[in-house]
């Protein structure tokens, strides 16, 4: 049965331990409602799925940035893997490499390996797999956001050169104009995710990132779920929907 791969990265605010932290529980509060992708999990769910979720916040680990800092660009600004600092910049947490490294083996790699066995699952199966890359994003940048535009689309689609076929980009170009919607394409945010093990080697793994801007389902800048939720949920569903059928009439390349 063909399936998509959703990846939920950043819909919890969990923090399994606070090690490390330097900075009072009400400023955590603060950061987590400032950065997590607030119901996303929700938002995504979609019947013909496998879901891998991370069930701990981004400012604990972020499965979605590179392990070693020297590849990562937010690693300069204290926002690697393992978040160092706030957003305004602060101090957030001390890391040693003992720490570092308990994370990286209890958290993150867990999380990867689940990622890649999801998708080695459904290449022996089907014979190619789909990632989609779940997320939000607020309606204002980030204080550390690279893109400072203060115009933000209604929804965004990452892209990779390898992984996203070009005519799913022009297919959901297509989607969100006749729903009405502004799209952004790699903006504000770039890329897609795709395990390691598969990264520009196999074409069969195929990966798009979709995020939603939160104004059209929250009352920002809080957490609370707005009248619009559940219609946008529909589209998202919607999408999901015309991704998978894609999948499913996309022809498996010889490696």
């Amino acid at each position: 049965m063909t399936k998509l791969i959703l990846h939920i990265p950043h819909a919890s605010g969990k923090l399994p331990n606070n090690k490390g932290y330097v900075v009072d529980k009400e400023i955590l509060k603060k950061e987590i409602l400032r950065l997590t992708d607030w119901y996303t999990d929700d938002l995504f769910d979609f019947e013909h799925s496998i879901e891998v979720k991370a069930n701990f916040s981004r400012i604990f680990c972020d499965p979605e940035r590179f392990s070693d800092d020297s590849q990562e660009i937010m690693a300069k600004y204290g926002m690697g893997v393992i978040y160092e600092k706030l957003d305004n910049g602060t101090v957030m947490r001390e890391v040693s490499p003992k720490l570092r490294e308990e994370i990286l083996n209890n958290f993150y790699w867990p999380h990867h390996d689940k990622l890649n066995q999801a998708v080695n699952t459904q290449l022996e199966s089907e014979g190619k797999t789909l990632i989609v890359d779940c997320h939000s994003f607020p309606s204002k940048p980030l204080i550390r956001d690279l893109n400072q535009e203060k115009y933000r689309p209604d929804f965004n689609i990452g892209t990779d050169p390898f992984h996203t076929p070009k005519d799913l980009i022009e297919s959901s170009k297509e989607f969100f104009t006749k729903k009405g919607f502004t799209l952004g394409i790699d903006w504000p945010y770039s890329g897609s995710i795709v395990p390691i093990h598969h990264y520009n080697k196999t074409k069969n793994v195929l990966s798009i990132m979709l995020e939603v801007n939160r104004a059209l389902y929250l009352d920002e800048p809080g957490n609370e779920k707005s009248d619009n939720y559940m219609a946008i949920k529909k589209t998202v569903n919607q999408y999901l929907n015309e991704v998978k059928d894609f999948l499913k009439n996309k022809t498996p390349q010889r490696e």
